[in-house]
């Protein structure tokens, strides 16, 4: 008998010992397979991350590209430049009528497949704004040859023609009404306007949706780490995009099509049209490109758990997120207004914080003066200094963005180290802005001589006529037969600036295409009647050395002032999630982003562009008769229009920002005093909820 009870319990022990075995296989098997399944989640979230970031380089590629390109576009389609600025804009139009249906309803739906096909809709956008360069005819521009070497491409108009029995002021009329269909001034800038919307349409959900995505699935903490890897790699996009508009600008626009050696136009002339198409195909082609991969990810990545040891279940709250809960629940209106009636709920929830709302204004003010300063500087720096677009592309590419860049994470490491909080990070906002004000004030004394033109600035004799007016005609080319319209500058040997070799009185050319020299100029010649020299050659009078200095000193400036507006950029985003309730920063950023787009992405090009269009002197007059894109500005009028905006702009942002500050301190005080009424408690400065209830 106990031989037997001794053999069933030792075959017990075995039976246990096996169930104990298989037990312990069996989770091992199921840890293994819970390794694997969280490697597998963590490499595709971090491919996710490299394909994402690939994609926002692309799209913020596309905007250098069409920042850089917006000025050869309008001289293209002969645009004025508030038309230019309409068309900028319009990228805007698209991105707001999709941002706030893909935010909401994108988040339920498989999300990087929407990112793939934003990415090929951003991609069609760029390709469609390039299109109407292939159904356009060459490009036409007045020429003071007598040959035409590019067939129908250019526009020729002859010398001084004194042969013809013309009496007085008779001019030649206009010639080439068949040219009219083919030249610029077509209304085909509409295609450029409606790729430019369908690439902000594209653009939409590739930033909501692919932040939602990396916050849904990365580790517990590591969020804002891929969020700074994204936006610092993303950089390389406008640097990459401005480098390309660089090449693009220095190429001819028919590149390809005509003979260059008879192009008798150079980067630096206001007709020059660069390929600014090219551009756009690159970048058309990349953002397709890389929508591929984004089809090949999974709707979700299972998140990673931290499992309990104890008998509470995995899904049941920690106590912190109880207690979130029953704070949430505490606003019973809020937990049961969903839908409309709880967006116009929360919606009135952030209007009505005084602090946020000053924050906006200010910042309002800020973005409208950078985006309208960004999109026009290389203008002012063609007219102002005499450097070429490709030039201008080239600078803000390889210093002004990089300095940007890097002042951004500097600004943010500042914030990080002194450990800043709300009315620390407020005082480096207002520190950076009212310096980059002060350093944008220099920009008033950075100037060079004025070039004189004949008949236009100054009269034939070089005088100051007073006033600025139309005197193309004087005695030396009063029986020329001249066409007043006709914008093709020659510098003459007196060092005055000529509409047209023409309206200079010469009689006579030499050379071929750039190098073409006239002879025989009769408002030259009187000029110079001592030395006898009245010979002129293509193209502006060139500026002086000391200008070049001049030049030198306007982008060391330059640099300085995008770095002390990149040290502040940082805390500015910090402050719209401090400035709310906690479960209203989502709605108080996008809220905010809507409001810079509408108010400064679309509006400030249109009025900058508005603002300067009333500087110009010489409107280019094309073979219909029609008014195309300026050729000439008044450069004083052009630098108080320019920066005398901006800093209408700069200085109530200032003052805005200072009463902000006022408000913030005395808010905090406030706090301070009830808290230690109520028993002494330390006030964290980071804590604004009372204040905003109160505002509430």
């Amino acid at each position: 008998m106990n031989s037997r009870q001794e053999n069933k319990s030792v075959q017990t022990d075995i039976s246990d010992s096996r169930k104990d075995s298989s037990q312990y296989s069996n989770k091992q098997i199921a840890m293994e397979s819970s390794v694997k399944k969280k490697t597998n989640c963590s490499n595709n979230l971090k491919m996710f991350m490299v394909a994402l970031t690939f994609t926002f380089t692309c799209k913020a590629l596309s905007g250098a590209i069409m920042k850089s390109s917006i000025t050869q576009i309008e001289r293209r389609f002969g645009m004025t430049t508030s038309e230019a600025g309409l068309v900028d804009g319009s990228f805007e139009i698209g991105n707001l009528l999709m941002i706030t249906l893909v935010s909401h309803f994108g988040a339920k739906s498989h999300i990087p497949r929407l990112i793939g096909i934003g990415c090929f809709v951003m991609g069609a956008g760029s390709l469609l704004t390039a299109l109407p360069h292939f159904l356009m005819g060459y490009y036409r521009y007045n020429s003071g040859l007598n040959a035409n070497p590019l067939g129908n491409s250019t526009v020729s108009y002859t010398h001084c023609s004194n042969y013809f029995n013309s009496s007085g002021n008779n001019r030649l009329s206009i010639p080439l009404e068949s040219g009219c269909k083919s030249e610029s001034g077509s209304i085909m800038w509409i295609y450029v306007m409606i790729g430019n919307m369908i690439r902000g349409i594209g653009e939409s959900p590739i930033g909501p949706l692919g932040i939602t995505y990396i916050d849904n699935f990365a580790k517990e903490g590591y969020s804002s780490f891929y969020m700074g890897i994204l936006h610092s790699v993303s950089v390389l996009g406008p640097i990459i995009g401005y480098l390309l508009g660089s090449l693009c600008a220095n190429l001819y626009v028919d590149i390809g099509f005509v003979d260059l050696s008879t192009i008798t136009i150079k980067p630096t002339d206001s007709r020059w049209v660069g390929a600014w198409w090219l551009g756009f195909l690159i970048a058309g082609m990349l953002g397709i490109a890389s929508g591929i991969p984004f089809f090949f990810f999974p709707k979700n990545l299972k998140k990673e758990r931290r499992q309990s040891i104890g008998l509470t279940p995995l899904d049941a709250p920690s106590t912190n997120e109880n207690g979130g809960q029953k704070l949430n629940f505490e606003n019973s209106e809020q937990a049961k207004t969903n839908g409309l009636a709880g967006f116009f709920y929360s919606l009135k929830g952030i209007i009505s914080s005084q602090l946020y709302l000053m924050l906006l204004i200010s910042s309002l003010m800020s973005a409208c003066s950078f985006i309208g300063s960004v999109t026009f500087i290389p203008k002012y720096l063609d007219l102002e200094y005499g450097i070429s677009m490709s030039k201008s592309n080239f600078l803000l590419g390889a210093m002004t963005m990089p300095v940007l860049a890097i002042s951004i994470l500097l600004g943010g490491y500042i914030s990080k180290k002194l450990k800043l909080n709300v009315i620390g990070i407020t005082k480096l906002l207002f520190v950076s802005r009212i310096v980059s004000l002060i350093l944008q004030l220099s920009f008033f004394f950075l100037t060079c001589e004025d070039q004189p033109v004949a008949g236009l600035t100054v009269t034939y004799n070089g005088n100051d006529p007073g006033t600025l007016q139309n005197i193309s005609f004087s005695f030396c080319n009063s029986d020329c037969n001249c066409d007043p319209n006709t914008w093709d500058p020659v510098c003459g040997d007196d060092g005055l600036t000529y509409m047209s070799p023409c309206l200079a009185g010469c009689k006579s050319s030499v050379g071929h295409g750039k190098n073409s020299v006239f002879h025989n100029c009769s408002c030259v010649e009187a000029n110079n009647f001592q030395s006898g020299k009245s010979s002129a050659n293509l193209g502006k009078c060139p500026k002086t050395d000391e200008c070049s200095r001049t030049f030198i000193y306007h982008i060391v400036m330059g640099a300085l002032t995008s770095f002390v507006i990149g040290i502040g950029t940082t805390s500015n985003i910090v402050l719209i999630f401090k400035f709310v309730e906690p479960e209203l920063k989502s709605l108080a950023m996008g809220f905010h982003s809507m409001v810079i787009r509408t108010l400064g992405g679309i509006l400030a090009p249109i009025y900058y562009g508005a603002a300067i269009d009333v500087a110009c002197l010489k409107w280019d007059i094309n073979n219909c008769g029609k008014q195309g894109a300026c050729r000439n500005y008044d450069p004083v009028s052009f630098r108080k229009s320019f920066f005398g905006l901006t800093l209408g702009l700069r200085i109530p942002e200032s003052i805005c920002f200072i009463f902000l500050l006022i408000a913030l301190k005395k808010n905090s005080q406030k706090n301070n005093t009830r808290l230690s009424n109520n028993g002494g408690i330390e006030m964290d400065p980071l804590n604004l909820k009372e204040p905003l209830k109160n505002n509430n």
